[in-house]
């Protein structure tokens, strides 16, 4: 080798520390690159993400096909860096070079392009799967060899081999993702994004009226005080019921009696031929569950039942969607009715505000439990029916027991969440 000159062998020595280059970026970017984005892309039709996509579907032969490529220039680089430090110093120049083809890979064939890679690996992925694409076709003889024995290697050792391709992802992980995406959402876009994510594990017995705030027909009453509560009803539906919501006999479908209302003739027996049928479900049903049941059924309305039978509760699918894209009538002030800020940064709170509500309009993060109001969660963490100036820890915040009536706790003091000392 001592007829060719010493500039060649410094040409082809920048050819190789290039190739190095260009195959450690493309190994980082391949394997850094979006997956979900590149099946987006592969899926609209995208020619890079689609050759990227298919050389991802056998990652073994891909490591293999990069591995090969690079070990190769770099065995070429070394070999010929040798040369070059002969030629320059002799014997002594061997380690010379050495040290200096180490740095010099490692600045600009290493570090330098796979930095470059991690930070834009789409761009880079794209443009190296047309090389790579043609390659893997002139090489594949070569690469299966190679994953032969590498696989039936890792065989010997007792790891599988078989890719059973990307795992789905986990609910907590899918939020997680929507919250590093947030930027490409509107907040409350992604609120109700990630509430949808929470619908499965919130219950009918989470969002229903309770059976001491459900507005119901009580055939016992006069017919006077019973047409004053159908004209001044603002619901759509109200149970009809004989005595309490244990006897409820069906549904009265308000918009049937509009036309009704001023007929001398309408009283308590024509009014019972307008019902329709209860529709009853479980208070444990997930919500996700109960909105494709309401959808099945066609209905909107439904009374809600313990494990006893008893009625509990009501729920019609404006709660399920409320849920979901926020409460219909929410207003900042409507939904702040039940909190009251202090100058001195702690808030009075009515007992019977929803421990949920609370939550997510405030951001706390008060314990949720089997109680759903704030009356409940004090009552709970007691055990015991608290007097006024009572004072407890309730997850982190100070509560104070302002005012109570009788068993229930009627305001509350919340102050602000005390910090962990490490």
């Amino acid at each position: 080798m001592d007829e060719v000159p010493l500039a060649l062998l410094f040409a082809v020595l920048v050819l190789m520390l290039a190739l190095s280059a260009l195959f450690s970026g493309s190994e980082t970017a391949l394997m850094a690159i979006n997956r979900y984005r590149l099946r987006h892309l592969a899926r609209v039709g995208h020619p890079g993400a689609r050759r990227v996509e298919e050389l991802l579907r056998q990652p073994d032969r891909l490591i293999s096909l990069v591995l090969l490529g690079n070990n190769f220039v770099n065995v070429l680089a070394s070999s010929i860096a040798t040369l070059i430090a002969l030629r320059l110093w002799g014997e002594a120049g061997i380690a010379i070079g050495a040290v200096l083809l180490t740095i010099t890979l490692l600045i600009f064939s290493e570090v330098t392009p796979k930095t470059l890679a991690a930070l834009h690996p789409e761009r880079l992925a794209f443009i190296a799967g047309y090389y790579l694409s043609a390659l893997m076709a002139v090489l594949l003889p070569l690469v299966l060899v190679v994953n032969f024995f590498s696989t039936g290697l890792l065989r010997l050792l007792g790891v599988h081999t078989q890719n059973n391709g990307d795992n789905p992802l986990t609910r907590d992980e899918l939020k997680t993702l929507l919250f590093e995406a947030g930027h490409h959402f509107a907040p409350r876009h992604r609120g109700m994004l990630l509430r949808l994510l929470d619908l499965e594990s919130v219950v009918v017995e989470d969002v229903m009226a309770p059976r001491g705030e459900v507005r119901y027909l009580d055939l016992d009453d006069p017919w006077p005080d019973l047409l004053g509560q159908m004209i001044n009803s603002s619901h759509t539906r109200m149970p009809v019921c004989r005595g309490s919501l244990d006897k409820v006999l069906g549904v009265l479908h308000l918009r049937r009696v509009t036309h009704l209302l001023a007929d001398g003739k309408f009283d308590h027996a024509r009014l019972q031929t307008l019902l329709d049928e209860p529709y009853y479900v479980p208070e444990g049903t997930s919500l996700t569950q109960q909105l494709l049941q309401f959808q099945a059924n066609r209905e909107r309305f439904a009374l809600v039942v313990n494990e006893y039978g008893d009625t509990v509760g009501l729920i019609v699918l404006e709660d399920i969607l409320g849920e979901i894209i926020g409460k219909f009538s929410d207003t900042p002030t409507a939904t702040m009715s039940d909190v009251h800020p202090q100058p001195d940064g702690s808030c009075l709170v009515a007992g019977s505000a929803s421990v949920r509500e609370l939550n997510r309009s405030m951001g706390w993060d008060l314990p949720l439990t089997e109680a759903k109001t704030l009356n409940g969660a004090i009552l709970e963490h007691l055990e015991n029916i608290p007097t006024p100036a009572t004072s407890l820890l309730l997850g982190g915040y100070p509560v104070e027991i302002v005012q109570t009536q009788g068993n229930v706790v009627k305001v509350a003091r919340i102050g602000v969440k005390l910090k962990r000392s490490a």
